[in-house]
């Protein structure tokens, strides 16, 4: 949908843009989910997400769970989407997680659950046991109470009462990778992840004519802001794959783009890296990727060297090199802070090697050994970027590098619990 046609809705919270999707394009497809990520297993259109959501939001307030935090552990797939959304419609504030497959990842789930203050995990049938079996191992988790939610009975959603929320009111915590300390549960509000939608759809210029293929994982922000609450902002269509399929055989992600005419997917620049370097002759031939129009490319580095291997790799294919879109985002500022202008394709700019090392920005004068960086683009919408001295905390004048400072409707409220 465009923007100005989301700007006439009263829609101030994902609940109301939901529950305005089901009553309007009740029976359009929201999701294709590829269990696989080859076959096609469940298609879930606007109006069953939203009975399904109401059908949990009512069984988590006759737990008295309104205004608590719920950790999910799900597999990828319909019954997280629905738990999501659930937690959304009860007033819940929701807090993804990696489910653990071992007693290793233990810690880490203990960690949020311990910072959130939930009271609840939130799983599905074909996990419960296994979760329950992990818990029970871990006296702190032992206690914790697992509430199923792909077995309620049908009609439940019948009673359900709006939550009182507002634009305002928190969403969902989004923990970080607690790769340097315990992890932290970054706030986002209904009104960060509606204005965050609004900037991608500048950015990516998506309409609901557009279609995308996900296989990110669900639990995180690119994944889960970018892959299945876009689409639904937009009122388009999202074709969806577990992480572990990408991994397993990376031609899966463009097989999946080119047989459902994707325009919109994207990842890592890793991910580019390993598919076009996995590629093989007899696969590429039957790709069709004439239809994918951005691929963006974030949450690291984006190379040079990898933009222009999977060019070579797939433009037979009918990949166009100009649809690289480097982004740049973080989860303290919901998702996406730059991109470009849509058909400019990538910039690469070659800067001064040794300038970089001395934190000055100079192009390399011909003969000097440079270093390609690519550009992630300019501040999107009304968000305001500067670079600036961390020491000092002065903006930084041009050709000097700083640290990347963002204001504006998509920064977090903050970490839960760690008032700064």
């Amino acid at each position: 949908m465009e923007g100005s046609q989301m700007k006439k809705t009263p829609v101030r919270t994902l609940v109301d843009l939901l529950r305005w999707r089901a009553e309007t394009e009740g029976e359009r497809t929201a999701y294709i989910f590829l269990p696989d990520g080859e076959t096609e297993g469940e298609r879930a259109t606007f109006a069953e997400l939203d009975a399904r959501a109401r059908r949990i939001a009512v069984g988590l307030r006759q737990l008295g769970l309104s205004g608590e935090r719920a950790v999910l552990l799900y597999p990828p797939g319909p019954t997280y989407v629905a738990a999501f959304f659930g937690c959304l419609y009860a007033g819940v504030v929701a807090v993804p997680a990696y489910p653990p497959r071992n007693n290793r990842g233990l810690p880490r789930i203990k960690s949020i659950m311990d910072d959130s203050g939930a009271v609840i995990a939130m799983t599905s049938s074909s996990v419960v046991s296994r979760m329950r079996k992990m818990f029970d191992s871990l006296p702190e988790l032992a206690v914790t109470e697992l509430f199923v939610t792909d077995d309620l009975q049908e009609g439940l959603e019948d009673e359900w009462v709006p939550p009182e929320i507002n634009e305002n009111s928190l969403a969902f915590l989004q923990y970080t990778s607690g790769s340097t300390g315990t992890p932290k549960g970054v706030m986002l509000s209904h009104a960060n992840l509606l204005h965050n939608s609004g900037l991608i759809q500048q950015a990516f210029g998506t309409t609901e004519n557009d279609r995308g293929v996900i296989w990110l994982p669900p639990y995180h922000d690119m994944g889960l802001i970018g892959g299945l609450l876009h689409p639904i902002y937009v009122c388009a269509e999202s074709v969806l794959m577990p992480p572990a399929a990408f991994l397993q055989r990376p031609m899966r992600w463009l097989e999946a783009i080119s047989k459902y005419g994707a325009t919109v997917s994207g990842g890592p620049n890793f991910a580019y890296e390993l598919t076009a370097k996995k590629a093989i002759e007899e696969e590429i031939e039957k790709l069709d990727l004439s239809a994918w129009r951005v691929a963006f490319n974030g949450a690291e580095p984006v190379r040079a060297e990898t933009l222009e291997l999977f060019s070579s790799t797939f433009e037979r294919a009918g990949f166009s090199p100009r649809a690289h879109y480097p982004v740049y985002g973080l989860a303290e500022a919901t998702l996406i802070v730059t991109g470009g202008t849509e058909s400019d394709g990538p910039k690469v700019v070659v800067f001064d090697k040794k300038g970089l090392e001395q934190r000055r920005a100079a192009v390399a004068e011909n003969g000097e050994a440079g270093r390609e960086l690519v550009g992630c683009g300019a501040a999107l919408g009304d968000q305001k970027l500067a670079i600036v001295d961390p020491e000092t905390s002065r903006e930084c004048k041009s050709g000097e590098i700083g640290e990347v400072w963002v204001h504006g409707p998509s920064v977090a409220q903050g970490y839960w619990r760690r008032p700064e």
